[in-house]
């Protein structure tokens, strides 16, 4: 928990140089350390302490703001309150709520709004799960409420509390400030709990023990989940230049992920793409309970006209959310869009601080912070003894498509999944456009039992061929462009035909078509079947020399592609009739040849 230090020195500002502001009057400022500058009680953070002069950067709008105004230390670090509230509700990058701040300065974010995270006035419906004389422990639940019509949201013991219940409040309801459990540590200290807690945004939250992953996180993607899939508690990065589809991506993965929870953090992107946002995930139903999917998801928006430094603190904002909320038991889905602008940001106030600059500009830390966010990401038993995780998914956008930019490299080294997106693919309407040749999963070996399990022993193996198919294709496309198809023998032609037919008919997916943009694993599965079920009987053809052309003039691969689109999710009865359409023109392919 932030613990509050007591400190009466005043502070003055000496120098402004944008966000960065520097203070003089006092040597009591700490590193980390929470501030108000100005008249207007700007909130900034200590970013560096230097005898009597201290630098901090501050989240707000700086003009105005000249030497001689005031700081007040608030003596703790840079800390979010957490409690009932935060789900259904879109916060800025200091997790102030916008739909309050519209409310008070209208359109435009109005500074020196000291605004809680929390509702004050909301009653909740509380039910106390302890009573006086229980002993307790850091992860012990002592309240829970109904924080929306999907998600129970459960009080615990901090980190760092243990001893015997004093005092417990009756069942009923209650605000955030009330206070429901005292409790006696050790020393005889009285410690009043309610429902909500503070916590520094940079200091990750405690967990009992580190879990290995071995579940995926399913998406109904096709190409997620069959060829590079991420486990839950896993790290994957989004990296595509403009207009490849990170954000639509980020959007299908937040709408249709078996995630409990969803944390979306818009960091330094157009303004336009998080109204979008907030208004598909206002009118979409989650697909298990038919509720809005807003009662499991948390908004944080940081635009690209909002203050940069409170884009800088917006990833932390976001991660300490999604920590929160595992530390219950749920499993959260984090999606950061982008790293790119948040390393932006890095620049930005590293130039400022007059810091040496790394490769392009960048501070040297870079690669540091973004392991601190990435390697928060987990699957974890919480210090309650249950089982929660974060999987955190970043879009990463690199001048130009260039993947051998620092944030892109630097990225690479903390996560495990790598989904490169490719203009060529977005151009041709090839959506979700990650290139299967650019792509990979570490998390492939991790999951094997999983899939084994509870989609069936074929799973694995359909994968490895149709990502092998995928890979001989492009080998053969190499000789193509030298010396074109026809040359190529029949068994050649058929891969490109079946690599053709898995990019189309099974890689390829529609965001906008009811039966195509979710695809449960056990449809993605029996797809896959019959791909190779084409593959290998025109395999046998192509050894009796029975030319290729002969088979595609049935119509049979073209027929195949269609699938995606005629079998719904619910009866797939009709893969039946497509297996029964294969066989027949196999069948039909060969008599004539007999």
């Amino acid at each position: 928990m932030a613990t509050t230090r007591m400190n009466q020195a005043n502070y003055t500002i000496h120098g402004v140089n944008g966000p960065v502001v520097t203070v003089i009057g006092g040597r009591g400022l700490a590193m980390m350390d929470m501030v108000n500058v100005g008249e207007q009680g700007l909130i900034g953070e200590v970013v560096r302490v230097d005898g009597g002069q201290t630098t901090v950067q501050v989240y707000e709008d700086t003009t105005g703001l000249m030497p001689g105004q005031p700081v007040t230390a608030q003596g703790a670090p840079m800390s979010i309150e957490l409690g009932p509230g935060l789900l259904h509700n879109i916060f800025d990058g200091i997790a102030r709520p916008l739909e309050v701040i519209q409310a008070e300065s209208g359109p435009f974010i109005g500074r020196g709004l000291n605004i809680p995270t929390l509702d004050r006035g909301r009653k909740w419906q509380v039910t106390l799960s302890l009573q006086v004389g229980d002993q307790v422990e850091p992860g012990t639940e002592y309240a829970r409420c109904p924080e929306t019509g999907l998600i129970t949201h459960r009080c615990l013991i901090p980190a760092g509390l243990s001893g015997q219940v004093a005092w417990v409040a009756g069942a009923g309801a209650y605000t955030v400030e009330d206070p429901l459990v005292k409790v006696t540590d050790s020393r005889g200290k009285v410690h009043t709990l309610c429902l909500a807690q503070r916590w520094p945004i940079r200091t990750a939250r405690p967990m009992a023990q580190r879990l290995p992953i071995h579940r995926p996180l399913i998406t109904g993607q096709r190409v997620i989940d069959t060829l590079f899939p991420i486990g839950k508690g896993g790290a994957a990065a989004i990296p595509g230049p403009f207009g490849a589809g990170k954000t639509m991506t980020q959007h299908q993965l937040a709408k249709w992920s078996d995630a409990d929870i969803i944390v979306y953090l818009g960091c330094g992107e157009r303004g336009n793409e998080m109204t979008q946002a907030l208004e598909e995930f206002s009118e979409l139903l989650d697909p298990k309970s038919r509720l809005p999917l807003m009662e499991r998801t948390i908004l944080i928006a940081n635009t690209s006209n909002m203050p940069v430094a409170a884009r800088e603190a917006s990833v932390y904002t976001g991660m300490t959310i999604a920590e929160y909320y595992r530390d219950m038991g749920y499993h959260v889905a984090l999606m950061a869009d982008s790293t790119s602008r948040w390393a932006e940001a890095l620049r930005e106030i590293s130039g400022r601080l007059e810091e040496m600059p790394a490769e392009e500009g960048f501070p040297a830390y870079l690669a540091s912070r973004l392991a601190e966010f990435y390697e928060r990401a987990g699957y974890v038993k919480t210090l309650g003894g249950q089982e929660g995780s974060v999987t955190v998914i970043g879009a990463v956008s690199p001048q130009g498509g260039d993947f051998s930019e620092p944030v892109t490299q630097n990225t690479k080294r903390y996560i495990r999944t790598f989904w490169g997106l490719d203009r060529s693919l977005a151009y041709a309407r090839h959506y979700p456009s990650i290139h299967w040749l650019t792509s990979y999963s570490e998390y492939t070996d991790d999951l094997k039992d999983w899939y084994e399990k509870n989609v069936g022993p074929n799973f694995v193996p359909c994968r490895q061929r149709i990502a092998d198919l995928l890979q001989e294709e492009a080998k053969l496309m190499e000789i193509v462009k030298l010396i074109g198809a026809d040359i190529l023998p029949e068994d050649q032609k058929l891969i490109i035909e079946t690599a053709r037919l898995i990019r189309v008919g099974f890689l390829q997916q529609n965001a906008y078509h009811d039966i195509d943009t979710y695809v449960p694993l056990d449809k993605q599965l029996r797809m896959m079947e019959l791909i190779l079920r084409l593959h290998d009987g025109a395999k046998a053809l192509v050894a009796r020399a029975i030319p290729l052309s002969q088979l595609k003039a049935t119509g049979i691969f073209d027929q195949l592609t269609k699938m995606k689109y005629e079998v719904p999710n619910e009866d797939q009865g009709k893969f039946e009739a497509y297996q029964q359409q294969i066989d027949q023109a196999l069948e039909q392919v060969s008599r004539a040849n007999s």
